[in-house]
């Protein structure tokens, strides 16, 4: 959910209760009001994009679903507890269930579990052919899209409970509980499942490194640190999911840092002041990161040497940014797909959806690059 419309909770037990209305204390809303966001910009496209498939799963609503890809098959989910397999390539649906409950989060798959977040905290897994495996239940709700890897679901609730649940029979392995800031936003910070691993975002600007085995913490670190007089100011959740490329974890935070890490050790490799409240997208050469005014910019994954920035797509409320062939391509609040070079930051591209917010995180199954929004359509994209 974008930290522009997040809801933000005053303590623990009123993001727990669900801080159904608390605009009054949004820090953000007011400075969008005034900003309106930038006209599209015109421009002669040298990257030809086509629309290789469509299907519709179901809205989303107040809640993220990003698709999962696994085993050459994507599965998508919806509010309404809708949960499908899709052949990635061809986008035939391989089978479509109804969840038996509301959703709040998901997918989460390694192609012979399928885990989703259910309402009240509630979390379900079936098998690759849609069989009910297990229900288990959080301390919290569930906003996090669950991890599959290595035989284990890890579920994150929103009161910062690290559990993990045996794939196949849904009994509890071990749970981490880490503190929660006085002051947080009602968000998603993702996790990744990486070699023997999980990385876990964190609220206040933490990103944790647990074994999947046992829950033990291998190393914590501060990807950005509270600052400022009040705690609004002070507000530094890390944004989206941590990216694990090669040796390196690379994150960024809200009112913080963009920067990567070693993934086996936490050591910082560099960090670059930066305000995003969307995840990074990593490939062999940069780092590329959309700050809080949707200004996109390209990091080299070296150093951190700013490449590029492109802001001509200011206050469209970009989604996380994915480097796909020769561009980096990002959705906006109204279904646009936008292609930019990437190595200048130049438009190339451009298509557009249905019109309504792309927030989910982008996947590539192969050629094809992947969108989801929040009304629900699923669009499989292929350049030329």
């Amino acid at each position: 959910m974008r930290m522009t419309e997040q809801l933000v909770g005053l303590s623990l037990l009123a993001l727990m209760a669900g801080c159904s209305t608390m605009k009054s204390l949004n820090p953000f809303s007011a400075k969008e009001s005034k900003t309106p966001p930038a006209a599209l910009a015109e421009f002669k496209p040298s990257l030809a994009v086509r629309t290789v498939w469509k299907q519709s799963i179901g809205k989303s609503g107040a809640y993220v679903f990003s698709p999962a890809l696994a085993d050459n098959s994507l599965f998508v989910a919806a509010a309404d507890g809708a949960l499908a397999r899709l052949d990635a390539a061809s986008g035939r649906t391989i089978w479509s269930i109804k969840a038996g409950s509301e959703l709040t989060a998901g997918v989460g798959s390694d192609g012979s579990v399928v885990a989703v977040g259910a309402a009240k905290g509630g979390i379900l897994a079936f098998d690759g052919a849609g069989k009910l495996l297990w229900k288990g239940q959080a301390s919290s709700e569930i906003l996090s899209s669950p991890v599959v890897g290595q035989d284990v679901v890890v579920v994150r609730s929103v009161d910062n409970r690290i559990t993990a649940f045996d794939a196949k029979t849904g009994t509890k392995k071990w749970t981490v509980l880490r503190t929660t800031p006085a002051l947080t936003l009602r968000n998603a910070p993702g996790m990744t499942i990486s070699g023997s691993n999980v990385y876990v975002a964190q609220p206040g600007g933490k990103l944790l490194a647990l074994t999947l085995g046992a829950g033990l913490p291998r190393w914590e670190i501060a990807v950005g640190e509270p600052r400022g007089a009040t705690e609004l100011e002070r507000v530094t959740d890390i944004a989206g999911t941590p990216v694990v490329f090669d040796q390196d974890v690379c994150a960024v935070s809200y009112q913080g840092r963009v920067g990567c890490y070693d993934a086996a050790t936490g050591a910082t490799r560099w960090t670059k002041e930066q305000s995003s409240d969307v995840g990074v997208a990593v490939d062999q050469r940069f780092v590329f990161a959309v700050d809080e005014k949707s200004a996109l910019t390209a990091f080299s994954r070296d150093g951190g040497q700013s490449a590029w920035k492109n802001d001509k797509l200011a206050y469209r409320r970009l989604s996380t940014p994915v480097s796909y062939e020769r561009a980096v391509a990002v959705g906006d609040y109204q279904g646009y797909i936008h292609f930019l070079s990437r190595e200048d930051g130049a438009f190339i591209g451009r298509i557009s959806t249905d019109g309504s917010p792309i927030i989910s995180v982008p996947v590539i199954a192969g050629s094809n690059l992947i969108f989801q929004t929040q009304s629900g359509t699923v669009t499989a994209l292929a350049v030329e």
